[in-house]
């Protein structure tokens, strides 16, 4: 997790983030996209910036309107300067025009970055991203995977209510799924859990990635695996009262009622992440008391006038897992050791041993019965893109074997 204030030098500016890893060396690229995605992201924000100075002026000084064909001239020695989409711009503020292709470049130049490093396997491995910009009242989000943002709000009652700000990227979404066979990459379900859709080489029973968008996983780039956010804007208001950003160990266990209801019935702002991830424990080891508790990751950002505005924890025992930083920090280098501890806890990979070593949450045997398959099947019933509450682990660990033709 990362949150940065005074994000880019702006006094009214917060970034916040929240990175899960998955794979053998998951936790290595989910900390090193942690490290290094914002800053990339304030630095092609300042470019912008100055890129739409220089074409304001231009627009003047020619005494006419500028066309996109006239932008992507000026600005051809930015790859990333995306073509003027004129309706869009009509309905978003100039900021969230300057933000989305900041978002988009960063997110570039970040997945070719993790390519070429030689000390993490990435071929295998990746990670998510839930990012946000807030400059005032304007919130900018880019997505990539399956961790998720939400917003408490209150209703035209007065009642407080969860409204979910990002889309969580799955294969089974039609959009993403008709991508990936376009790609010749495949998507389907296995039969112990045909509600989980997963993304496949072509002539390969592997990896079964779980989200259709991630940071890393090289192996299937190539086909229809894409980390290219999805970025939405909303402009705040006085009824918004703070916005989760979290891991999907939270959401598998938590539906986003749930998550508003722990955040605001917190005894203070700074124990809120902590609630939340600590009910979020308890829910696992009831409903699914023979799993491991998947990673949890929250950053709760309270949008009222307070000082003690941010909360943050997790369920991992790593002291290095969040990062906050000041204006005055961002010069700060960011230890970038990667401990052992943390190599097991990339939680959502699907487990079919039992590993004792690194489980962070915790040692002692699950005592709590449950009705498990009751409880799945509710789950699975309840399930949607937007709304739901699914369990699902992000990448299986192979060899996996074919009940049609292991048994006899």
């Amino acid at each position: 997790m990362i949150v940065w204030e005074n994000f880019g030098s702006r006094t009214d500016t917060v970034f916040c983030g929240v990175f899960d890893g998955h794979g053998p060396h998951g936790h290595m690229v989910a900390k090193r996209v942690r490290d290094s995605l914002p800053s990339k992201l304030s630095a092609h924000w300042e470019v912008n910036l100055k890129s739409e100075d220089v074409l304001k002026e231009i627009s003047l000084n020619a005494g006419a309107s500028l066309y996109p064909e006239d932008a992507s001239l000026i600005s051809a020695a930015d790859e990333s300067r995306v073509s003027i989409d004129v309706e869009e711009t009509g309905k978003h503020p100039e900021i969230f025009q300057t933000l989305k292709e900041s978002f988009l470049k960063a997110y570039k130049v970040m997945d070719r970055e993790l390519k070429s490093y030689t000390n993490i396997d990435c071929f295998c491995s990746g990670t998510t991203a839930v990012t946000l910009i807030k400059q005032g009242q304007d919130l900018v989000i880019g997505n990539v995977g399956d961790s998720r943002a939400i917003l408490g709000t209150r209703d035209k009652d007065g009642s407080l209510t969860a409204v979910q700000l990002t889309v969580d990227l799955k294969p089974n979404l039609p959009a993403e799924a008709e991508r990936i066979r376009k790609c010749r990459g495949r998507v389907f379900s296995l039969r112990d859990e045909p509600e989980v859709a997963r993304v496949w080489l072509p002539n390969s029973d592997s990896p079964g990635l779980a989200m259709a968008r991630a940071f890393g996983d090289f192996c299937l780039k190539d086909f229809g695996l894409i980390s290219v956010p999805e970025i939405s804007y909303r402009r705040l208001t006085g009824k918004d009262e703070f916005i989760v950003l979290a891991t999907d160990g939270i959401w598998d266990v938590l539906t986003n009622d749930e998550v508003v209801k722990i955040v605001a019935s917190a005894s203070s702002h700074s124990s809120a992440a902590r609630s939340l991830v600590e009910s979020a424990v308890r829910a696992w080891r009831t409903k699914y008391p023979t799993s491991k508790v998947d990673d949890c990751a929250v950053v709760c950002l309270f949008l009222d006038s307070n000082s003690n505005n941010l909360s943050t924890a997790s369920n991992t025992k790593d002291s290095d897992k969040t990062v906050s930083m000041k204006a005055n920090e961002v010069g700060a280098k960011i230890d970038d050791t990667s401990g052992p501890t943390a190599f097991p806890r990339s939680g959502t990979v699907r487990e079919v041993e039992v590993s004792g070593e690194g489980d962070d949450v915790s040692e002692e045997e699950i005592e709590e019965a449950s009705e498990h398959e009751e409880l799945l099947s509710e789950v699975g019933a309840e399930w949607s893109a937007l709304e739901g509450v699914s369990r699902l682990n992000t990448l299986l660990t192979l060899p996996r074997f074919v009940p049609d033709k292991d048994e006899n």
